[in-house]
């Protein structure tokens, strides 16, 4: 496998809610997502600016826990609001960090099968930046590993199309703790 150089690191601390991001309701996850890729980013290059041949690549192994409860409160007899199902899809939020950043590489979400410490992204998700880098369609590859606990506040259960983001709950969630994420901007040795 290609080694790796890192260009910059960041991290949100499990617990820290992060900034609301408009088009995304119910869930702290995309939030979550797109500030750590934001730190990231902005480390490496500023603002954005010119189109970088960069590749997202997000891997989760709890992914959206507070949609998927969200989406399966309004599916028990409520109608479906049309935003839950647009951010269901975990690319969702990889393509508004794309569009902000005029980042043109691949986009690739994952589910590793164990959950990254707060801190860390999975060896899986780097093996795979390695190949996006080998196969010549980015320069660099925004990895980030993002895992949200397991939604059990009042906001999160009533979730709908009133709802705004869901605090975090600092329950214990597939890596346990808080919500917390990492985003590492690697590039090929």
């Amino acid at each position: 496998m290609n080694p790796l150089r890192t260009l910059a690191t960041a991290h949100w601390l499990p617990g820290e809610p992060p900034p609301p991001l408009p088009g995304f309701s119910a869930s702290t996850f995309n939030p979550l997502v797109a500030a750590v890729a934001e730190r990231c980013l902005a480390a490496a290059h500023g603002e954005p600016g010119e189109p970088r041949r960069t590749g997202l690549l997000l891997a989760s192994a709890g992914g959206d826990r507070a949609t998927a409860l969200a989406i399966d409160t309004a599916a028990a007899g409520h109608r479906m609001p049309p935003l839950l199902f647009f951010q269901s899809n975990p690319n969702a939020v990889l393509g508004h960090v794309a569009a902000r950043w005029a980042l043109t590489g691949p986009v690739v979400a994952i589910s590793p099968p164990e959950a990254a410490a707060p801190g860390e992204v999975p060896p899986d998700a780097l093996e795979l930046a390695a190949l996006l880098l080998a196969d010549g369609d980015a320069d660099q590859v925004l990895v980030i590993a993002a895992e949200q606990a397991e939604p059990t506040s009042p906001q999160a259960e009533q979730a709908g199309p009133q709802a705004e983001q869901a605090e975090p709950t600092g329950d214990s969630g597939p890596a346990g703790g808080a919500d917390h994420a990492t985003a590492v901007l690697v590039t090929a040795a």
